[in-house]
């Protein structure tokens, strides 16, 4: 065993001691000051080295007439200031011991500095790291980091245009003055709302009360890119809600959370308890997806009631329809679409009863452009030209459908299985990618569904020998997946678009035409993709980051959206324009919702053929789609235009 020296030890010693912070720098500075000035100080005392003869040093004019300790500030004055002893008599021993304070006290000095540098720069670098306590209240926090960041942020802060101050405030693994600027880049400016950004693990307790989640509004946990990113999202619920200095209960957290498969949903729920609301991300884009491919325009209608820059959905009371039928609500309200109530009970209802009595306490679901737009204009002020509207029954005649499936990631099979509850039986289902792996999963999916019959073919879907060969007008459907198992996201959309431009050149060649449903991750992709003229995009960011913004201001919206955005009744259909009102006549928005309600559906908007303004006012509409118009506004419906209707059956 080696024997340890001294001189180790003591190294040791002084290395452990130098870690502990500025403190004992500091401490070990003026000890060894002082022990050097006391030393210095007592040689010239007992040795009687001040030369009083040869002149005065600071009134020292005899060894009678002063002590040590005259002597020891004589010292300390040389120490601190060495323009002085210039002034001092010429003598060879008491010049060396001045010389020799001097340069002790700039070595001292100079020490100092250092120290002093140090500790401040360490202080800028905690502060940039974003270690601070936020002293905010009433926040939205934001627990983790990924694309979706700057979509939420950008809603929120629309969100909150009509409020004086807000603060939103982001914690992630991340260095703060990267997500400063990331944010300054690609969100711009937040208007009335603050954003501060803290680095921190959202897992680790003491990280968390940096966020100040006891006097949050709502909390958001994103699911990072990560390979079992649930995993992460539970944890993150979990040190929120078993949090020791948690809020005290009865006290609730609002915590909205992504899963992003639908297996982890029942462990999320029970780590989260009634104090979480959770957005199956893969499971909400599954289904618009299915929905979308069948019905063009879709999911700009979705879109729509999520994003906070047209209409969104909100909640309010009015005495006056107390007593008063749903029916009488619906056209009671000029520049606002009522869709359901919410009972007095909690519950919530989507298209009830046409005949439902509202009662004291209840509060209808509307469509409108915010909150305080949601105004009462009359309960008998409409009119209604009964002769434009048209009851006759939907005649197109049913038969399977061909699907075809450009493309594979996690939510592939999502989208098949919720593809099987909308077609008949018979229908065909062929998938499309360079990935092998995939023919054997498709086997597994097989024996699963019941109206399918599906087939795998090996190929790459961005080369167009591979897309020429799948003679493309056989299908009625094609839905173009992002490959998200490439970690680039810029390098999907890319493959993405390649895929868009090949099929639109072949559908022109032949004269033909399909729908296309394409997805997108980046948003900004989504005006590049318009040169291919696809029917529909859906960019799955965007959708999930819509979603989770929404519900974070209002936790009782996540209910309305699994309604509208499932299989089940009741649902939101596109239908012509035909079946509810005569083409060509000048027809307004009360007549429409007449000629829905008369086929027990609820009219909340339109889809022009051709996105070009109809009336005064209008204004170029995303793929020809309005939400929640100006009921009174006239507009003229022609071949290929579409009533936006929420409705029990297709």
């Amino acid at each position: 065993m080696k024997k340890i020296k001294l001189k180790e030890r003591i190294r040791f010693e002084f290395d452990n001691l130098m870690s502990k912070g500025p403190l004992p720098p500091f401490l070990l500075l003026l000890i060894s000051g002082s022990i050097f000035i006391v030393i210095i100080a007592l040689i010239i005392y007992t040795f009687d080295i001040v030369p009083t003869e040869k002149g005065v040093v600071l009134g020292l004019t005899s060894k009678d007439n002063y002590n040590f300790f005259d002597v020891l500030w004589v010292v300390i004055l040389r120490t601190l200031d060495g323009g002085v002893i210039s002034e001092d008599p010429i003598d060879f021993f008491f010049l060396a011991f001045m010389l020799l304070s001097t340069l002790f006290g700039l070595f001292m000095l100079g020490v100092f500095i250092g120290v002093v540098s140090s500790v401040v720069m360490d202080k800028i670098m905690e502060l940039r790291k974003g270690r601070s306590f936020v002293l905010a209240k009433n926040h939205t926090v934001i627990l983790g980091w990924s694309f979706q960041v700057f979509q939420i942020i950008s809603e929120l802060v629309i969100a909150n245009e009509n409020q004086k101050k807000s603060t939103i405030v982001v914690l992630a693994e991340k260095d703060k003055v990267e997500m400063d600027d990331e944010i300054r880049s690609k969100v711009g400016n937040t208007k009335n709302t603050k954003v501060i950004c803290r680095t921190g693990n959202p897992i680790d307790l003491r990280d968390l009360e940096v966020v100040n989640l006891n006097q949050a509004k709502s909390i958001i946990i994103i699911a990072p890119d990560v390979p079992e990113p649930d995993s992460y999202v539970i944890k993150t619920i979990l040190a929120i809600t078993n949090n020791p200095n948690r809020k005290p209960l009865p006290e609730k957290y609002h915590i909205v959370a992504e899963i992003r498969h639908p297996r982890n949903v029942p462990i999320a729920e029970i780590a989260g308890r009634d104090e979480v609301q959770l957005v199956v991300f893969d499971y909400v884009v599954s289904r618009i997806i299915a929905q979308t491919c069948r019905q063009p325009g879709l999911s700009v209608v979705f879109t729509e009631l999520l994003d906070f820059k047209g209409d969104e959905i909100y909640f309010a009371y009015e005495p006056a329809i107390v007593g008063k039928t749903f029916v009488e609500a619906m056209f009671a309200y000029e520049t606002s679409t009522i869709i359901g109530l919410r009972k007095k009970s909690g519950e919530i209802v989507i298209k009830p009863p046409l005949n439902t009595k509202i009662e004291e306490g209840d509060k209808i679901i509307a469509i409108s452009e915010d909150d305080d737009t949601i105004i009462l204009s009359g309960l008998l002020d409409y009119k209604i030209d009964p002769g434009a509207i048209r009851t006759e029954p939907e005649t197109k005649e049913r038969r399977p459908e061909n699907t075809l499936i450009l493309g594979w990631n996690r939510r592939a099979p999502l989208i098949i299985s919720e593809l099987d509850k909308y077609v008949l039986k018979g229908s065909k289902l062929v998938v499309v990618t360079d990935l092998a792996y995939v023919e054997r999963t498709i086997l597994e999916i097989n024996y699963e569904l019941q109206n399918h019959e599906i087939s795998f073919i090996y190929g790459d879907t961005t080369d167009r020998r591979v897309l020429d060969n799948l003679i493309v007008e056989q299908f009625d459907h094609i839905i173009v997946l992002s490959q998200t198992e490439m970690l680039d996201v810029q390098s999907v959309d890319a493959r993405t678009l390649s895929t868009l431009l090949h099929l639109r050149d072949i559908a022109d060649k032949i004269e033909h035409k399909f729908s296309i449903v394409s997805e997108m991750l980046d948003d900004r992709n989504r005006e590049l993709a318009e040169i291919t003229h696809a029917d529909d995009f859906i960019v799955s960011v965007k959708l999930d980051s819509l979603m989770l913004s929404q519900i974070s201001e209002n936790k009782e919206l996540k209910t309305i959206f699994e309604i509208l955005f499932s299989a089940t009744n009741p649902s939101i259909f596109i239908k012509p324009a035909e079946y509810y009102v005569e083409l060509g006549r000048p027809v307004n928005f009360y007549t429409v919702m007449e000629a829905a309600r008369q086929r027990n559906e609820i009219a909340i908007g339109y889809k022009l053929h051709e996105a070009k303004p109809r009336y005064a006012g209008d204004s170029m509409l995303a793929y020809g789609v309005r939400v929640n118009p100006i009921k009174s506004n006239r507009i003229f419906f022609s071949e290929g235009d579409k009533i936006i209707v929420i409705g029990d059956e297709q």
